[in-house]
């Protein structure tokens, strides 16, 4: 390749990364994947479809070829750096499977272009902190995932001996018994499961008490606990990065200043 034709290349490839990274370009995918999102959603209705279906898929090839250019621009851009980035593999995968032919025994992908929408997590950064966070807080989540196991566990082998008998459909086997625990867990229709087998035996409310306060008010707020601190910190790298930025702004700043000053005393010196 000539020195000319790679000056041109670099040439272009700057052009392309200033406009893939200017916030207008943003915002019109934004709108893209907001309108695509509604054409997918009209396309539901039987009347419309028959109306205006030849419309609506126009549209729909229109704006993935769009979405493809991108991508193209993005990989000319960044080359093969731009797998390393995980949000650009996920754009790459969302596309990627509007793209496969949707037909025959494949027709169940065509509805997968719903997925496309959720292009909307690597274009809006809040979006992008918020599944981050989410992301980091899985390690933390592990281990308290493993407690709330034990304690249902514990909890169920109790029921099953101790309430199995009389009441066989919720507690008379080991896996009805975790399904039932769950669903009290879960606070849902606590109260008819509870109430039948306080009746029958008065010590019940005991275990009821502690199963619900351990697992519903206690573990499962850890749970919360975690995903919110994962979120604190995630939005807190924004505003070190910014905060790093304006240092080393007044390093420099302070830097020409001495500069300044020191050319001023050579100058005073010759003179």
């Amino acid at each position: 390749m000539s020195e000319q034709a790679i000056q041109q290349d670099e040439t272009l490839r700057g052009w392309l990364k200033t406009v893939i990274g200017k916030p207008s370009f943003e915002w019109f995918i934004i709108g893209l994947i907001f309108l695509n999102a509604i054409i997918l959603g009209l396309e539901t209705d039987k009347d419309l479809h028959a109306s205006y279906g030849s419309l609506f898929s126009a549209i729909d090839r229109l704006i993935l070829s769009v979405f493809v250019c991108e991508l193209l621009a993005k990989f000319y851009v960044n080359k093969w750096q731009m797998f390393k980035d995980p949000w650009s593999v996920f754009d790459l995968f969302v596309v990627g499977v509007a793209l496969v032919p949707a037909t025959g025994h494949l027709s169940v992908l065509r509805s997968l272009r719903i997925l496309r929408i959720l292009r909307l997590i690597s274009a809006v950064p809040s979006m992008r902190r918020v599944v981050t966070g989410l992301l980091n807080a899985i390690p933390g989540m592990g281990s308290v995932a493993a407690l709330l196991l034990l304690i249902l566990y514990v909890s169920s082998v109790m029921a099953t001996q101790l309430f199995g008998g009389a009441f066989p459909e919720q507690f008379g086997t080991l896996s009805a018994s975790i399904f039932t625990l769950v669903q009290i867990m879960t606070m849902e229709g606590w109260a008819d499961i509870s109430g039948p087998v306080m009746d029958k035996f008065s010590y019940a409310w005991i275990f009821f008490l502690v199963y619900m306060l351990v697992t519903s008010f206690a573990v499962l707020n850890l749970f919360i606990g975690i995903i919110v601190d994962a979120m604190q910190t995630e939005a807190l790298v924004p505003l070190q990065a910014h905060e790093e930025e304006i240092v080393d702004d007044q390093t420099r700043e302070i830097m020409t200043e001495l500069a300044a000053i020191k050319d001023e005393i050579r100058e005073l010196k010759k003179s």
